[in-house]
């Protein structure tokens, strides 16, 4: 009888190799129609994350609609409500965050992100983004516009915002399990740069 042969590397367990993307918040952001929230649940799912979503919570905290905040105290009311809930949000234990459009737009949401988490910006072409909001109601920044319109509004004055975030993740009309790979792809290569020796270390 002959012994068995020897396990390779690649078949003996191993620690869990996503492990090391469970250690911070994941931040999405990005304009309405992205995918945020769809993108982020699944996203959670496949690190075993919690998800958050952060329009949620601030109704939650409001007791009271998104819609209905905007009609009865204005979007600087909705936006410092949002950033106090963000900034809540932050400081529990690792999860995945899905924002709404203008959070990250704000410069002390955005320097909280960036600190305390890894933001990704999902970003998609603006024609499939104004199909995607036109068949959805419930947006007050669309109330009586055109989707287009306002998303070009939006991308002029938001782009810069977004290009601050750690990552950068285009998606396209494909399957959110097609986004959330790319994710999860993103997040490893940031994670490994990170670890990677700088020049000077390695001289």
């Amino acid at each position: 009888m002959t012994d068995d042969p020897a396990p390779s590397p690649s078949d003996l367990p191993g620690p869990d190799p996503k492990a090391a993307l469970r250690r911070k918040t994941i931040v999405l952001v990005g304009l309405m129609g992205v995918g945020k929230s769809s993108v982020g649940r699944r996203l959670a799912a496949a690190l075993d994350l919690p998800f958050r979503d952060a329009d949620n919570e601030v109704e939650a905290a409001a007791g009271r609609s998104i819609p209905e905040i905007f009609a009865e105290m204005g979007e600087p009311a909705f936006r410092d409500g949002e950033r106090r809930v963000i900034a809540r949000l932050l400081d529990e234990p690792p999860h995945v965050l899905a924002t709404g459009g203008g959070a990250f737009v704000n410069a002390e949401t955005r320097a909280l992100i960036k600190s305390k988490a890894v933001a990704v910006w999902l970003k998609a072409d603006l024609e499939l983004l104004a199909r995607r909001v036109g068949r959805k109601e419930g947006r007050p920044l669309l109330k009586n516009r055109d989707p287009m319109d306002v998303l070009r509004e939006h991308a002029a004055a938001r782009y810069p915002a977004y290009g601050e975030a750690h990552l950068t993740v285009e998606t396209g009309d494909t399957a959110h399990g097609v986004a959330v790979e790319a994710v999860i792809q993103a997040l490893k290569s940031h994670l490994e740069g990170r670890l990677q020796p700088s020049e000077s270390e390695t001289q």
